[in-house]
């Protein structure tokens, strides 16, 4: 799947629709919505912290005059005024902005509503979905076409492939260890993990693990007992987090049991680059990769640029 992920890519680049090739263009977006964008945008309202970071890698920072709170990356987007947050979004806040495009995602659901509100004032909108990894390379695309930055996007994207490739390569054949990711924990015995077919765990799959509760089947965040992690004994457990938080899981009642713990496989990994589905993902699987085949990579990855 993964390597499927570019091999459409060049009729994504080439002709989304009828009159892609100049302006006004007309894009269908993420939640199958034709959007029409009259002119190359320059000032760009950016909701998510995935779409101000694509943005950003296709070299558009300075066009971009809005975010919402809790964006961290690049640094320079502190400066930013905001738009709003997990609480909510406010039309008159980015009106007030006058931008030309506003970049979106289901993930923010009180930004999804803007949609209609936005068009009423005659500001397009373009929605952006990551259920899995080839999403991302789609959306990468995708704003490459909104902001006509075709060019930084086809060679964005081929890097990311590059990148992509190189763990394939390594991992071909290897067994995929059995994987346990906790995203979460409500402090009530209960821990957040990433469902097999989500976005967050294709990731995993990318870097050549498989779920320890295969039986989460159903795309998108889930959360599951102590008892349950125990049961599956995972061989590798993985926290989003920082690496003093991974040493609080093993006082945890019965997982100094577990065989990631005895075999020294429990390891931190970085939220950003693990849960945030834009350009970085990429340096997230390579990581990912090293630590679930470690003697895969005696000799180093290239570097990936975003």
């Amino acid at each position: 799947m993964h390597r499927r992920a570019l091999l459409a890519l060049p009729a994504l680049l080439a002709a989304p629709t009828a009159r892609a090739a100049g302006w006004p263009r007309v894009l269908q977006d993420g939640l199958g919505r034709l959007v029409e964008i009259p002119a190359p945008p320059r000032r760009i309202v950016a909701i998510f912290a995935s779409n101000v970071e694509m943005l950003a890698a296709l070299g558009l920072l300075d066009r971009i005059i809005g975010i919402e709170a809790y964006t961290r990356f690049p640094p320079e987007v502190a400066r930013k005024p905001l738009v709003g947050g997990r609480l909510g979004f406010s039309v008159e806040a980015i009106a007030r902005l006058a931008p030309d495009l506003v970049v979106m995602t289901p993930a923010r659901q009180a930004a999804h509503a803007l949609t209609e509100p936005l068009a009423r004032l005659g500001v397009p909108t373009i929605v952006v979905t990551h259920r899995d990894l080839a999403q991302v390379f789609g959306n990468i695309a995708l704003l490459g076409q909104a902001t006509g930055a075709e060019a930084a996007a086809a060679a964005l994207l081929a890097g990311m492939q590059a990148g992509l490739d190189a763990v394939t390569s390594r991992i071909a054949g290897r067994p995929a260890p059995r994987v346990f990711l906790e995203t979460s924990t409500n402090g009530r015995g209960a821990f957040g993990t990433a469902r097999q077919g989500s976005y967050t765990f294709d990731i995993v799959s990318a870097a050549g693990g498989r779920p320890a509760l295969p039986e989460l089947s159903t795309s998108g965040p889930a959360q599951v007992s102590g008892e349950a992690i125990l049961r599956a004994d995972p061989e590798v457990y993985l926290l989003a987090g920082r690496a003093d938080q991974a040493t609080e899981v093993p006082g945890r009642p019965g997982f100094d049991g577990l065989r990631a713990i005895r075999d020294g496989r429990l390891h931190a990994v970085s939220r950003a680059e693990l849960l945030i589905p834009g350009p970085r993902v990429i340096a997230g699987v390579q990581r990912l990769a090293r630590l679930l085949h470690p003697d895969a990579f005696a000799a180093p990855l290239l570097a990936t640029r975003h």
